[in-house]
């Protein structure tokens, strides 16, 4: 079969002045940019907003492993299912960050015949969203510097009869909005910033310091649950960035920097719409990672799409206890808009893992045995499986499990698994997805399945509301949500959660960040784990997204490449195209 970059460079794609037509927008509502991708105007959804909204279909997995479960993949796979069964039909996909491009994980436009073309443009800045967040995010980390400088190095009331403006005593220990780029970069985790030559101040005052990746960024965050321009000012408006010297919270506001940030991101606000190989418009929009953000695109995005397509198909980042959930618990709060049907994603080899009987690690090879007949791994990793379609359930959606087939997988194997999910809950509608090698005409008996589904109205519920405490919130997500026997709070994230409910911050919702590879907060822990700890060491405001968010066991908000990055194996050719890209 042909590497993913070649069967993408051998589709015949259409130019994208006729994809944004034939999905019903108008010349006015989009800007080409080449030939295959172009801005769409927010002005379209008030031309829009009297039209009924399709079904949205949101994808999830089992817990994920470095096999890769092809979540994308199905996604991308499942609208062109439904295109193939004369469905209107739309994709919406986040934009993938340049530190798994780069890193561990590689290309994040789907793979195979179900692929965002071209693929390449996708993986490698598209429009530049991501480095605009990237942009007005160190904006207000420079004015933070900046106003530091000038208020201490001569005294707050120098500063005051100097400049006009009210000082705002900031305490340089307290300043809470790190820096960010896109990349992994584990040495700039922790660094000292404002260094000086001795005996000067010219570079600021030194304070310790760190990076984030830009995909954690609350501004990241904010540019997904947007609902437009003006949402996204006061948004970006009510971040803090800091605390005073008597412990009031200092925001972009304060700072009078939240114009700037958000002129920087004006442009980012638009989705970028491009297709699939087949040519179904897929809107493409902010990048947050499920593991330490919220994990899912824009409602902007969403909004668009469903007011366009009778099915608009969607991804929560990793597994249903990450990206789902937070698509539940935060963006259907935020959008009032919640799933019509759930694919759970599951594979023969992905399952096997989750067994717990295979010691699997990134870079690692593979065992052959994992691509054999292997009952008692299945059965053993099918409890992992039960605990996804169970989780989905929890909040009222339908499921449909979507067994997604690999060229290595066995006929007994699949139709064993299909078994096991139908004594298991025969509400469950099961299919086999050949979108990988097929397409769309691969994804035909899932597209089928999700249009079943989606004739029974969801009794969607939330786990929480936002009149319950932070605690509470907390705890519903670890118990209710991961089946945890408890919570824990380190002492200094009692007293960040003491502090944020003196300031008014206790209505916010909760975004969990935590290791993907497991239910629980250990990486290691595999199937679907009971009687366990959710330790919680930090928590982290993020008034403009609407969140507070708890860093759970060991996660990290600036990922680190491995032993052999996926760089390595980019390069250019003579004809200056990219190879090795995945």
């Amino acid at each position: 079969m042909l590497s993913d970059i070649e069967i993408c460079r051998s589709a015949s794609l259409k130019n994208i002045s006729d994809i944004a037509l034939g999905a019903g927008l108008t010349t006015d509502e989009f800007q080409p940019l080449g030939l295959h991708k172009a801005k769409v105007s927010l002005e379209s959804l008030k031309r829009l907003e009297d039209k009924p909204k399709g079904k949205l279909v949101l994808v999830t997995a089992i817990t994920p492993t470095p096999l890769g479960e092809g979540k994308t993949v199905t996604t991308i796979g499942l609208s062109q299912g439904l295109a193939a069964i004369n469905q209107s039909a739309m994709a919406c996909v986040r934009q993938p960050s340049m530190g798994p491009v780069f890193g561990v994980k590689g290309g994040a436009a789907g793979g195979g015949y179900s692929q965002v073309a071209p693929m390449e443009q996708l993986n490698l800045h598209l429009t530049g969203d991501i480095h605009s967040v990237t942009a007005a995010h160190n904006l207000a980390s420079a004015a933070i510097d900046a106003r530091l400088y000038h208020e201490q190095r001569e005294g707050a009331e120098a500063f005051e009869q100097r400049s006009g403006l009210k000082a705002l005593n900031i305490d340089p220990k307290r300043i809470v909005w790190r820096r960010v780029l896109d990349h992994n970069d584990r040495a700039l985790r922790m660094i000292t910033v404002g260094r000086n030559e001795e005996g000067k101040s010219i570079n600021g005052f030194e304070r310790e310091d760190g990076f984030d990746i830009s995909a954690a960024s609350e501004l990241m965050a904010i540019l997904a649950l947007a609902e437009n321009l003006q949402d996204l000012r006061k948004r970006i408006g009510r971040t803090v960035l800091a605390y005073n010297q008597n412990g009031e919270p200092l925001t972009a506001e304060d700072f009078q920097v939240a114009g700037a940030m958000t002129v920087t991101m004006k442009d980012a606000i638009e989705p970028t719409l491009m297709q699939t190989l087949e040519g179904v418009p897929t809107l493409i929009h902010a990048g947050p990672f499920a593991n330490i953000a919220h994990g899912n695109s824009s409602i902007i995005a969403d909004n668009i799409a469903l007011r366009l397509a009778d099915y608009v198909v969607t991804e929560g980042g990793f597994g249903s206890d990450m990206g789902f959930e937070k698509a539940c618990n935060i963006k259907a709060t935020a959008a009032k808009q919640s799933p019509d049907c759930a694919v759970v994603v599951a594979t023969l080899r992905g399952l096997k893992a989750n067994s717990g009987l295979y010691d699997l690690r990134p870079g690692t090879p593979l065992p052959d045995s994992i691509f054999h007949d292997d009952t008692h791994a299945l059965v053993a990793g099918f409890e992992n499986l039960k605990w996804h379609i169970n989780n989905v359930k929890k909040y009222g959606v339908p499921v449909v499990v979507a067994i997604n087939r690999f060229p290595q997988d066995s006929t007994q194997e699949l139709e064993q698994l299909s078994s096991l999910i139908s004594e298991f809950d025969d509400t469950v509608s099961v299919a086999v997805s050949e979108a990988f090698g097929k397409g769309g005409e691969g994804a035909i008996d899932l597209a089928k399945a999700v249009v079943a589904s989606c004739q029974n109205p969801a009794q969607f519920k939330p786990l929480y509301t936002t009149e319950q405490s932070l605690e509470e919130k907390l705890m519903a997500v670890a118990e209710v949500g991961y089946g945890a026997s408890s919570l824990t709070l380190s002492n200094k994230a009692k007293l960040q959660l003491a502090e944020f409910k003196k300031h008014g911050f206790d209505h916010l919702s909760v975004c969990l960040a935590k290791t993907p590879l497991s239910i629980s907060t250990e990486a290691h822990v595999k199937g679907a784990p009971t009687q366990f700890d959710v330790p919680v060491r930090e928590l982290k405001l993020c008034a403009g997204a609407g969140f507070v968010y708890a860093l759970c066991g060991n996660v990290m908000t600036m990922p680190g490449l491995p032993d052999k990055p996926a760089f390595m194996s980019l390069d250019i050719n003579e004809d200056g195209e990219i190879t090795g890209l995945s």
